[in-house]
């Protein structure tokens, strides 16, 4: 069976982005390496919103979006097709309308599909077009927006009735409730995938769109904006087209600097999909300026809402090159992060270590500024003591920092119990994680190996049950958890005088490790610092 290439440095280096400076080299490392570098998932605002909103025409439909209203006579399904679809007396069509939009709204599950079977959505279009009748295009307008919250069907059949481009003409219409309501419709479609989110974007949505955002513009009405703007940035395979994002990104900044806190919420995912690709997008949104408000949001922001797409962008922007991350961090970025990682919700501290993860992997500069903000100490307490998900990042970020590290900076990771950290989860059940921690294990004794210290590191591994640990993973069923696991055993526990009188770690009046090892970039020689 094969052996795990990890355990030759130079070799397992190739799998982090300091190995090489090539762009592409190194988001391929991040995505095929057997280290990776991975994303973690996506807890992301909603893809479309209903709007149910019953009571004033006038009323912002996002504001109100979550009410309900169950009073009031609802005409009969029946009678609503009947009037929208045969009926040539206009009042009676607006009725009609606005009785489809209510049914659309106040049910817990609204007849989408009973209203696209019955062929009303080719006349909510045409609705649209009707200048004279503001009310009516409201009406039309909220209606479609409802469908095409809808499953992709739903939402295609109102694309296939031309709503888009009449849609897109009603962002310039005189009546402020006629243009949210529309916006919101195609927020909801470009929402629905790539190709309706590059339908709604080819067809014009950009200019008219941007255009509405003016000083008197009312909060709710640049919540519902930015959300849609949001939705125009969303998704992937393939991402929204380059030219699209550059028309888009002096808006976005100008939304990052809007003091609400939705508004700068739905902004930020937006910057967070755009970062999620290609280093050529995080540099576009590096030469923008706006990184550096979004530190600032870091520093000074506790909402969780908020950090949560914050942290994500920052996150991205260091999975780029070792330069795009070193821009990030000489803005003072990791000042931020003992209050990250100390923050009451499990999920930013997820978010807050799986960005150092990133940066772990870049250079020993970047490695020892992590260091030096103080964060390595509290990354190892997470990974003893915190939330899984969060234990599975910090493993992640140390292991990464394992493999690029100085010998002074291993040091320093073995003086702050990481032999102890790790065997933490060598009882996990989930083989990657698992290949992980014994990855980290097998580089720090590897280095001890080098230093002459290996019987003061096997110790350390023997005294926390570690080792016991990794003799029971020998009969993993996953074919590389047993592989490594093997290969510890057998390379470093495998000799018949372990006896030694020499197997305790060298003190000197402490608890450090004691490596004979002198750094040139130390002031003092060992594990002392």
């Amino acid at each position: 069976k094969a052996i795990m290439s990890a355990l030759q440095t130079q070799q397992r280096q190739q799998y982090y982005k300091n190995a090489k400076n090539s762009s592409e080299n190194l988001r391929k490392k991040r995505q095929d390496g057997n280290v990776q570098l991975r994303k973690c998932k996506r807890d992301e605002q909603m893809l479309k919103r209903r709007n149910m909103n019953l009571e004033d025409l006038n009323t912002s439909p996002l504001k109100e979006m979550n009410r309900q209203d169950v009073s009031g006579v609802v005409m009969k399904f029946e009678d609503i097709v009947d009037g929208i679809t045969k009926s040539s007396d206009e009042m009676q069509q607006f009725i009609c309308t606005q009785n489809a939009r209510k049914i659309l709204s106040r049910e817990r599950h609204p007849p989408i599909s009973k209203m696209v079977e019955a062929n009303i959505v080719t006349k909510l279009v045409e609705f649209l077009a009707l200048e004279h009748n503001p009310s009516m295009q409201f009406e039309a307008a909220w209606a479609l927006t409802n469908i095409a919250s809808g499953n992709s069907e739903q939402t295609s059949a109102v694309v296939q009735s031309g709503a888009v481009p009449s849609l897109i003409a009603l962002l310039s219409n005189q009546h402020k409730n006629v243009v949210e309501q529309a916006m919101w419709a195609l927020g909801n479609i470009a929402g629905d995938g790539a190709s309706m989110r590059d339908f709604v974007l080819e067809k014009g949505i950009i200019r008219p769109l941007i255009q509405l955002i003016t000083d008197d513009a009312p909060g709710s009405f640049l919540q519902n904006l930015t959300w849609t703007v949001s939705n125009l940035c969303r998704n992937k395979n393939p991402h929204t087209a380059l030219p699209f994002i550059v028309q888009l990104l002096p808006t976005i900044v100008k939304l990052v600097r809007v003091d609400d806190m939705q508004v700068k919420t739905d902004v930020c995912w937006a910057l967070s999909y755009i970062t999620d690709g290609p280093n050529d997008r995080i540099e576009l949104v590096l030469k923008t300026g706006v990184v550096e408000e979004l530190v600032r949001l870091l520093k000074h922001t506790t909402d969780g809402m908020l950090l949560t797409p914050v942290l994500r962008v920052i996150g991205n922007i260091v999975t780029g090159t070792d330069q795009q991350t070193q821009r990030v961090l000489d803005l003072g970025t990791l000042e931020a992060f003992p209050k990250l990682l100390s923050h009451d919700k499990p999920t930013i501290q997820k978010e807050a270590a799986w960005t150092l993860s990133n940066i772990t992997a870049g250079t020993q500069a970047q490695i020892q500024a992590i260091i030096d903000a103080h964060l390595i100490p509290i990354l190892i307490a997470l990974l003893m003591k915190g939330d899984y998900k969060t234990q599975k990042e910090a493993c992640w970020a140390i292991t990464n920092y394992t493999s690029g590290a100085s010998i002074e900076q291993l040091v320093y990771l073995a003086n702050n119990d990481v032999i102890p950290a790790l065997c933490c989860l060598l009882e996990v059940k989930e083989p990657k994680i698992l290949q992980v921690c014994l990855d980290g294990i097998t580089n720090m004794l590897v280095t001890a190996e080098k230093v002459g210290e290996i019987e003061a590191m096997c110790c350390a591994l023997e005294s926390c049950g570690g080792v016991d640990h990794i003799e029971h993973l020998q009969q993993h069923a996953n074919e590389t958890v047993y592989s490594m696991a093997l290969n510890i055993i057998d390379r470093f526990f495998n000799c018949e005088d372990d006896e030694s009188e020499n197997i305790a770690p060298k003190t000197e009046g402490s608890d450090y490790f004691q490596f004979n090892v002198e750094d040139k970039n130390s002031s003092q020689g060992g594990f002392n610092f």
